[in-house]
Formats: C-alpha cells, sequence, structure tokens
C-alpha cells in the first residue's frame, strides 16, 4: 500500500512539474510557446503603443483592358417581339449604345467566354427574372459572335448579369 501511494505522489507531482513548465494557453486551449507574458505593472514602450497611422487607402480597381469590338445589340425588354437595335465598338468605345464606356468595360470584363451558351448539362435554378432577350452579333477582338441571351432561369441570369451595360439592366434600357 505504501508502495503505492509513493507511485501517485510520483505521478503528481509529475503532472504539477508539467504544468508549471507550461505555456500560456489562448482561449480555446491552444498553447503558444512565443506568446509574451505581460506584467501589468511593467511600463509599456513605444513598442508597445497601438499603431495610430492610417491605413494605406486602398488602391482603386483598373478598368480591364478594352476588347476590340464591333457589335449589333438587339434587345427585346417586354419579350414580346418590340427591340431596340444599337451598335457598340470598343478600342476606342463608340457607336450609338447608349453607354458604350460601361458597355465596353463590362465586354472586357467578362471576355469571349460571356458569348458562351450554358451546357445542356449543368443545372440551373429555376427562377425567372423577366421577359427581356437580347441577341448580339459581330465580332470581339477578331472573333464571330452571335449570342442569344436572356432570363429565363438561374444560369441566363448569370449570363446576362455580366453583360447587363452591354445588354441593359432589368425593368428598362440603360
Amino acid at each position: 500500500m505504501r508502495a503505492r501511494r509513493g507511485r501517485g505522489a510520483l505521478t503528481l507531482v509529475a503532472l504539477l512539474a508539467l504544468v508549471g513548465c507550461a505555456t500560456p494557453s489562448e482561449p480555446g486551449g491552444t498553447t503558444t510557446p512565443d506568446a509574451p507574458v505581460l506584467d501589468p505593472d511593467s511600463p509599456t514602450t513605444d513598442d508597445d503603443a497601438p499603431d495610430d497611422s492610417p491605413a494605406p487607402s486602398p488602391t482603386p480597381p483598373t478598368s480591364p483592358a478594352a476588347l476590340p469590338a464591333e457589335l449589333t445589340v438587339t434587345l427585346d425588354e417586354t419579350g414580346e417581339g418590340e427591340t431596340r437595335t444599337w451598335t457598340l465598338t470598343c478600342a476606342p468605345a463608340g457607336g450609338d449604345h447608349p453607354d458604350p464606356e460601361a458597355a465596353c468595360e463590362a465586354l472586357a470584363r467578362g471576355g469571349l467566354d460571356a458569348f458562351e451558351p450554358t451546357p445542356r448539362d449543368v443545372a440551373c435554378t429555376e427562377q425567372w427574372g423577366g421577359p427581356q432577350r437580347a441577341t448580339v452579333t459581330g465580332t470581339v477582338d477578331g472573333t464571330r459572335v452571335d449570342a442569344e441571351f436572356s432570363r429565363i432561369n438561374g444560369c441566363e441570369i448569370s449570363r446576362w448579369e455580366t453583360l447587363a451595360p452591354l445588354l441593359g439592366s432589368t425593368g428598362g434600357l440603360l
């Protein structure tokens, strides 16, 4: 019985020694060996003071490089066949489009991929975004495009939103 007490006492002493050597623990129980132990009575130095200097202002996003384009956009806002048609050129922006600069920026951001139809094997949310339909024909960066856009489901709404400044916003023309 005395041997058991000796082992128990030895185990207790070993555990206390380990606990005494442990590093400060952060909330959540993880230990950080390099965590400083601060003495509340010691004066702070300039290194300990918070940095009051203003944060650097973020760099404004740059406009994507314009893609050369010559496009004809036909928009049916109501889905009833009454269309508006305008032309757009990019690099430099021009044509009779209501906002050629915004349309060219959207085109540069979306690139040629924005004209690709949704693959047939992709599941799209069944939501209706409106009756708008648009057709875009012409060339973008030397590549012929002939694409149709609508707002009949989630995938098509996403395609529309990518080129909204080119196609026209929902609820009315730009």
